[in-house]
């Protein structure tokens, strides 16, 4: 489980970015965000196949853009989201580990 912060990063990269972590990892949820240029917050989640039963990318990228003042959804192995809240950008990365465990647990 991989939740970070790609500080410069733009949407192309970020999503290429999870794509490539995924593919590294083998079993994986990876989570990046970045703050744009125009000081919003972009993130992509990425679930490996083996755990897209269990977790859905969709569902956890529209919870952590939640904790930013967003949205968010998509596949069940790729999604993306966006907020308004950078403030809450660490905090909201903090909490993907929790996020996963409980989904895992569910």
């Amino acid at each position: 489980m991989l939740a970070a912060k790609a500080d410069g990063a733009d949407s192309q990269t970020l999503r290429e970015a999870v794509d490539s972590l995924k593919s590294r990892l083998g079993c994986a949820v990876v989570v990046l965000a970045a703050v744009t240029e125009d000081g919003k917050v972009a993130l992509v989640a990425g679930v490996t196949a083996d755990l897209v039963n269990r977790i859905k990318a969709g569902e956890l990228a529209g919870t952590v853009a939640g904790l930013i003042g967003g949205r968010g959804g998509g596949r069940r192995d790729f999604a993306q989201g966006g907020g308004s809240d950078v403030s809450k950008l660490d905090s909201a990365l903090e909490s993907v580990p929790a996020l996963v465990a409980g989904l895992l647990a569910g």
